[in-house]
């Protein structure tokens, strides 16, 4: 059996964690420079807060009914979700473990619950609820997607279901189909929903099993869509820990805390985005040969606060490939001065590393000498002793010092568990 182990509303718990008066009362959180609502509590759901809107056209009901706003503490919430998975990997053991997102996990159950699988569930929501505090979700069922469908309706009633859902008999199977439209499926999105509802009178889950997988092939998207039929149906396709995790490209991209016209604060973020992206690369060990940078200017209008430009971006190919921060500034600000138009205002910028091969398989040029080790060795240096300190303490001049074009954070609570001068202090 899999379950899948999902954080309730994870961002307003992690704040909700430090500040236990919020508990029961409208969270949200909102996303990079404060701009849109990524995360709301039940209580905020009940009001009528809506997910992914403007911050700006929410505050008016966000105000009326005191609703505690946070801006993004990723710190954080990094922190928590780590130690979360931490638990869920001593519960049932690493290799049954496998990390779908910063507050979702699949676990592989056939060694943990030889017995009442509920009474697992149970057991594992209250585990990671007294070692962490973060309330979670847990649904069971023999397949990942399924476990997905059970989790949906655990998290649809909470209190009937105290979080846990176990799907383990085909009448429990057919009837939570059943009661699931099939915009809920876990991988059939927004696009194949309407075509499964216009095109094929399909509007629940159940309606999807009772397709064939030549049918899933040519309406489902091929081989992904078999492959999803089946796991609906039962038949476990998708392993625990089989998944391909590499990315096949990293992206670092942040909304500006206000537009910028300077082109020395645009290279600044640049080079600031392209190490972010370099440390997701060696945490991979890949290297990349391909890098890209795009900006996006404001539009010019009296009302800019949502509105842009078209993103303006060019790319280069490196003589080799390449994981070291150093290797990976120097071209992405230079393809900056390609795309910087003097007079404009741009309200974003990003990276993204491509062409990504494993870092031991670089083929080096012949025409330089190359010191790879020398190079990652100072790389995994700088690396450790950023993720020990936190906030950059080692960082590329390149990537400067003030900072001004930084994301707007006016709100976001202390770093409680990452910052020896904003650990939570107990009177």
């Amino acid at each position: 059996m899999k379950a899948i182990v999902d954080c309730n509303s994870f961002y307003c718990s992690c704040e909700r964690l430090f500040q236990p008066q919020l508990d029961d009362k409208p969270v949200v959180v909102l996303s990079n420079n404060d701009g849109c609502i990524i995360s709301r509590s039940d209580e905020a759901k009940a009001f009528g807060v809506a997910m992914a809107g403007p911050y700006f056209l929410a505050k008016p009901l966000i105000e009326k009914h005191n609703v505690a706003t946070f801006s993004s503490n990723y710190n954080l919430y990094g922190d928590l979700s780590w130690r979360v998975m931490e638990t869920l990997r001593i519960l049932v053991g690493a290799e049954n473990v496998e990390v779908y997102s910063v507050d979702e996990a699949f676990l592989d159950l056939d060694e943990f619950a030889q017995g009442n699988l509920e009474e697992a569930g149970i057991r594992i929501r209250e585990t990671v609820e007294q070692w962490t505090g973060i309330k979670v979700s847990v649904g069971i069922a023999p397949t990942k997607v399924l476990s997905k469908v059970a989790n949906h309706l655990a998290k649809k009633n909470k209190i009937a279901t105290q979080c846990v859902v176990v799907l383990d008999t085909k009448e429990k199977i057919d009837k939570a189909l059943q009661d699931t439209p099939v915009g809920e499926v876990w991988g059939v999105g927004r696009q194949y929903e309407q075509k499964l509802l216009d095109m094929h009178a399909i509007f629940t889950a159940y309606d999807l099993t009772k397709k064939t997988a030549e049918w899933a092939h040519k309406n489902l998207g091929g081989v992904v869509g078999i492959r999803l039929l089946k796991e609906l149906q039962g038949e476990p396709v998708n392993e625990i820990g089989l998944q391909l995790t590499e990315k096949k490209m990293i992206a670092t991209t942040r909304m500006f805390g206000s537009p910028v016209k300077d082109i020395a604060d645009i290279k600044e973020a640049v080079a600031t985005y392209t190490s972010k992206a370099a440390e997701k690369l060696r945490r991979q060990q890949s290297a990349a040969n391909i890098i890209s940078v795009f900006v996006v200017p404001r539009e010019q209008s009296h009302n800019t606060r949502f509105r842009h430009g078209p993103t303006l971006s060019t790319y280069v190919t490196l003589p080799v490939a390449t994981s070291s921060t150093h290797e990976l500034i120097k071209p992405a600000v230079k393809l900056v001065d390609k795309l910087y138009e003097n007079g404009r205002l741009y309200k974003k910028a990003g990276v993204m590393l491509s062409g990504l091969v494993p870092d031991d398989t670089i083929q080096a040029n012949l025409f330089v000498a190359e010191k790879h080790n020398g190079k990652r060795m100072l790389m995994d240096m700088i690396d450790n002793i950023n993720f020990s300190q936190r906030d950059d303490v080692l960082k590329f001049a390149a990537s400067g010092t003030k900072r001004d074009w930084k994301m707007r954070m006016e709100l976001r609570s202390p770093r409680y568990t990452t910052r020896w001068e904003e650990l939570y202090q107990v009177k």
